[in-house]
């Protein structure tokens, strides 16, 4: 696919003019969607752009924006674009020692705040801020609290607007644009920093222009497309369909109410295309099995026996289905399936993917086998988004696909290990480098390659990923283990939410097991089991009994040095602010063994 040689900016400006009345966005407020077309979306950013330039950002300075995904969230980022900013996202779930760290080493000049929650973390880490000049925040709400003095130092989201509206400069943002090379930073993405201190990963326009057309060719994207927006803005899966691929392609992006309010905003837009992480797409998998609990006898068995009628279908083409197998489809979709994909909102998707982690294979064949057109694609911060994914009628479960258009790759043999080797890249997309950090940079891009840390091997002709190179585990038997398939083999399961693996130096594998709260709750219920919180729940033997069956299920699919011998449950939920999980509910290991180092050790006596 040729797409234009033009930065996201100048294409958001190219969209107003071709396509002007053509609603680009829906913003959900108080449970009315307001439309915003082409001509809007660019204006409204003009006037936020010019508004921080009259606050004083400098040129090729960076913007901030700590948010839920929102209007003002692309506002903000578009703006600072179309006067030769940079925009650096921070995740609004970080505690405030995180958004100190980004903010200060991002060297953010401007800082853009949902509300008085966001505020109060930045204002914390004001002392270590000295690069900070103003802090806009869109939601009013709360801000009479603050001090004279901290009342300078903010600005609200529409006084910027109006701002920029008075200056009347717009030939400022003209000549930008006109400035602006495919080779300028538009965006530094922080990774989500699961073994240290994230890393700022700069991504420059071409690289933005050169993951788009893969993505669209793969996931057979056009603009009718439609996206209901609501994973963090600060990570690259979430930039790469609602600002990169909208821009190029206009189509339509929906902004919910809240995070909290995703179940009910889906199944209002009904899009065409969804996206979720593996703890989403494990979230519905759990919800329908609650579901299917609280359901009568015979709609139970009427769900099994279309269930179990359809599976065979889930990795087969659609067009090599028989007339057998469509009848069959057909009698299950108007009697079972159709009702599910309607309650998770996905009846009208015409592809759906999962990504960013490892998923257990039997979500990715329950979501097919009811219908939804899951696929799996694989991407880095540092590869500016997706990089391999399923073809939508050649799917291999367990698998990535292959990789996209415009992807030189290879897998370079790691010594001594039987697993498989490392997957690297080359092309536009590979990012350019971490901010101020050199070092970081050199050993992650070699002769203009990408190592990506992961171990993958090919499998019936697609990318299986292996696990992280860091993590495969050597047991004292010299045994190599791959811990995500283990971890995900027993997440499969509705009542366990997270497993992590211990088996590096040690005699057998073991593992530290989270509990599902909701699942087991309603389990316990059913039960006439009384519990007061989670602890009271865990600490229940007949539910300890319940994930001894449940790991015991999971064994029975693993080799056997990979088994779990022994598990403790844990009896509190991991916790980002305890440093537990990232802001992407990636586990950090480290911190994890050392914390329940004395549990571990009890697993092994």
């Amino acid at each position: 696919m040729n797409l234009p040689e033009l930065t996201m900016p100048q294409m958001l400006r190219e969209r107003a003019r071709s396509d002007a009345q053509r609603v680009a966005i829906r913003q959900k407020d108080f449970g009315i969607w307001k439309p915003f077309t082409w001509a809007q979306y660019h204006q409204r950013a003009c006037h936020f752009g010019l508004g921080l330039r009259a606050l004083g950002l400098s040129d090729r300075g960076h913007v901030g924006v700590i948010a839920e995904n929102r209007i003002e969230w692309v506002l903000a980022q578009m703006g600072t674009g179309l006067v030769g900013g940079v925009t650096v996202g921070v995740y609004p779930t970080s505690p405030a020692s995180e958004v100190a760290y980004v903010v200060g080493h991002a060297d953010i000049e401007i800082m853009v705040c949902e509300d008085q929650e966001q505020t109060d973390k930045v204002l914390e880490a004001l002392p270590q801020l000295p690069r900070l000049k103003k802090i806009v925040v869109t939601e009013r709400k709360g801000l009479r609290s603050f001090t004279p003095d901290v009342r300078k130092l903010i600005a609200t989201f529409e006084e910027v607007e109006q701002l920029g509206a008075q200056s009347g400069r717009i030939s400022e943002v003209e000549s930008a644009l006109d400035r602006q090379t495919l080779d300028d930073i538009g965006l530094i993405i922080y990774t989500s920093g699961s073994t240290g201190k994230p890393k700022g990963a700069m991504i420059s326009y071409r690289n933005i222009r050169g993951v788009v057309p893969g993505i669209i060719n793969r996931l057979q994207l056009t603009s009718a497309t439609s996206h209901l927006s609501y994973l963090p803005l600060c990570h690259v899966a979430e930039q790469m369909l609602t600002t990169f691929v909208p821009l190029y392609i206009g189509s339509q992006v929906n902004f919910g109410e809240s995070i909290r309010t995703v179940q009910e905003d889906l199944r209002e837009v009904a899009p065409s295309m969804f996206l979720g992480v593996p703890r989403i797409w494990e979230k519905m998998h759990a919800a329908i099995n609650i579901k299917l609990q609280e359901t009568g006898a015979l709609r139970r068995l009427l769900f099994r026996k279309a269930f179990s009628a359809c599976q065979p279908l889930a990795e087969k083409a659609r067009s090599s289905w028989s007339v057998g197998e469509r009848l069959r489809f057909a009698i299950s979709y108007w009697l079972i399936f159709r009702a599910l994909q309607n309650f998770i909102g996905l009846r009208n998707a015409k592809v759906a993917l999962t990504g960013a982690a490892p998923i257990p294979p039997d979500v990715v064949r329950f979501f097919r086998t009811i219908g939804v057109p899951l696929v799996e694609v694989y991407g880095l911060t540092e590869s500016t988004g997706m990089v391999t994914g399923h073809h939508l009628d050649q799917v291999v479960i367990g698998t990535v696909g292959v990789p996209t258009d415009g992807v030189q790759w290879r897998i370079a043999q790691v010594d001594g290990d039987e697993l498989g080797g490392e997957f690297q890249i080359r092309g536009d997309m590979v990012f350019c480098g971490y901010y101020k950090n050199p070092e970081a940079t050199a050993a992650t891009i070699v002769d203009g390659w990408l190592h990506t840390g992961d171990v993958v091997r090919l499998h019936h002709g697609q990318i299986k990923i292996v696990d992280r190179l860091k993590d495969i585990m050597i047991t004292a038997g010299g045994k190599n283990l791959t811990p995500s398939e283990i971890e995900n083999t027993m997440k499969a399961s509705p009542y366990i939410k997270e497993c992590i693996i211990v088996a590096e130096g040690r005699k057998f594998v073991s593992a530290l097991v989270m509990i599902d709260m909701e699942t087991v709750g309603k389990w316990a219920e059913s039960q006439r089991i009384p519990f007061t919180h989670f602890r009271s729940l865990v600490e229940t033997p007949r539910v300890r009994e319940l994930i001894e069956a449940e790991i015991a299920a999971g064994n029975s699919k693993l080799a056997s040095v990979a088994q779990i011998k022994r598990f403790h449950l844990l009896t509190k939920e991991l916790d980002h602010d305890d440093g537990e999980v990232t802001a992407t509910m990636k586990v950090r290991r480290s911190r994890i063994y050392k914390a329940y180092a004395s549990e571990i050790e009890a697993m092994y006596h």
